[in-house]
């Protein structure tokens, strides 16, 4: 069986792998240059591949293709595979037949790696033999080779969740759906909206699916009477029938034989929407009869990935938090409401049509500055001009930085949460935030 893998990162080199090692006839091919480290695996394992092109006989000769996420169907490969009716797969989907393990798979618009992550701290701290892959930045395809854990966490993004097909989830978990890539779904939510829905796809009655029952666009999609597993939603507002919801600071679970009470209030995690990833990764660690007790020790020992609400430092009692992750409106409302102290928000990028009026009642209670740092912050200022007292530009990260420690005093918050895109200064949200922490080290902390 000939396969043709398009897309040579993390997800297409895994997959790439987990095919030779199955004896299948593979060939790579990649439209842009191949990373070394990636390129390296391929030669050592002295798999065919070829970068900055695509060869189309080669390609169009296998029996199937398996797909990199970040590759849209209406590119012309993939539109010329779809005329041959050569299927089209997700390395997911690929990885899925090649192991009898059992897959906890989560997405959302927001949270998503958070929650995944905490999901396998939860469950890795009470000794299940458990495996992260995914959207993380871990192929699930290359782990799958040595087949050597009992359950997976798998974060999944809705491109990865469109070439999934026969895939089944054990637990899936979906946290929210808000509007973001919908110019991949024809600019339609509900287009988008049934993409994120594929995580429960083919699921039965043994099955989990754990969803957040305030989310109206959840609520409009999903469901339930035809769907074949067994649902758990969970709620801060009171939704009924909720099963999983917050009491104070502890967690109550009320999950067909597991029920639960979990001491939430020594969680290093922040803000409303942190307490939605909490409440998920604990109904998946109860549906496993992880005792309360290991998820409440494991919640105080979490630590989050970088750009995530991440605490950089503290000086002067003014702390400076990283959250470079929130390249949209939805993530930095969390982040606002999350923080309780006044806020020195530095934010602004390549704006992707945010609509920024549902932040202006935090921004006016909370935001005492907005430094804006992008090369054009006209919109960001037209939309806070009369919410926020001090409104300031700049396309410098380190000057953003010394504007914040000058305005600062103590009892505040400097928060990096930028609500867009980081492309017209920066190569990320990674670099982005590493830029901010290193200007906090510098300039702040004096490292």
């Amino acid at each position: 069986m000939k396969i043709a893998i398009l897309g040579a990162g993390e997800s297409g080199v895994g997959a790439a792998l987990l095919a030779q090692a199955k004896g299948l006839d593979v060939f790579v091919s990649d439209m842009g240059q191949i990373k070394v480290e990636y390129k390296a695996k391929l030669a050592t394992a002295a798999i065919p591949f070829e970068e900055g092109t695509h060869t189309l006989t080669n390609i169009l000769d296998a029996n199937e293709i398996v797909k990199s996420p970040g590759i849209p169907d209406k590119a012309p490969v993939i539109q010329e595979a779809a005329k041959r009716q050569i299927p089209v797969i997700s390395e997911i989907e690929f990885a899925g037949r090649y192991t009898d393990a059992k897959f906890i798979c989560i997405t959302g618009t927001n949270g998503k790696t958070t929650t995944t992550l905490l999901t396998y701290h939860l469950l890795k701290s009470a000794g299940l033999n458990v495996g992260l892959a995914g959207n993380i930045g871990e192929s699930l395809a290359e782990k799958v080779i040595d087949n050597k854990h009992d359950y997976y966490v798998v974060e999944l993004s809705s491109f990865q969740l469109d070439n999934m097909y026969q895939f089944k989830a054990h637990i899936a978990v979906l946290l929210n759906i808000t509007p973001d890539h919908l110019d991949r779904y024809g600019y339609s939510m509900e287009n988008y909206a049934a993409s994120k829905l594929r995580v429960a796809q083919n699921m039965t009655g043994s099955d989990y699916f754990i969803y957040n029952a305030d989310d109206q666009n959840i609520r409009k999609t999903f469901n339930s009477a035809a769907f074949g597993g067994t649902t758990i939603p969970f709620s801060l507002e009171g939704a009924v029938g909720a099963k999983v919801y917050f009491e104070g600071s502890t967690i109550k679970l009320d999950i067909n034989f597991f029920e639960g009470k979990v001491d939430a209030s020594k969680s290093s995690l922040i803000g409303k929407h942190n307490q939605y990833n909490t409440m998920a990764a604990a109904a998946v660690a109860k549906l496993l009869q992880v005792s309360d007790e290991t998820i409440a020790q494991a919640l105080e020992t979490f630590q989050n990935a970088d750009h995530r609400l991440q605490l950089v430092g503290v000086a002067k009692d003014v702390s400076y938090i990283n959250d470079s992750k929130a390249t949209n409106v939805e993530a930095v409302w969390y982040a606002l409401e999350g923080i309780k102290q006044p806020i020195i928000w530095i934010a602004g990028g390549v704006d992707k049509g945010n609509d920024y009026s549902t932040l202006e009642e935090l921004a006016r209670e909370k935001v005492k500055v907005l430094i804006c740092l992008g090369k054009d912050n006209k919109k960001l200022e037209r939309s806070f001009n009369k919410v926020v007292p001090i409104i300031a530009e700049t396309d410098s990260i380190e000057y953003a930085v010394r504007m914040a420690k000058l305005l600062a005093v103590p009892g505040d918050v400097v928060l990096l949460s930028p609500a867009c895109a980081s492309f017209d200064l920066f190569n990320n949200y990674e670099h982005r935030g590493q830029r901010f922490k290193e200007a906090v080290d510098k300039i702040v902390l004096k490292k």
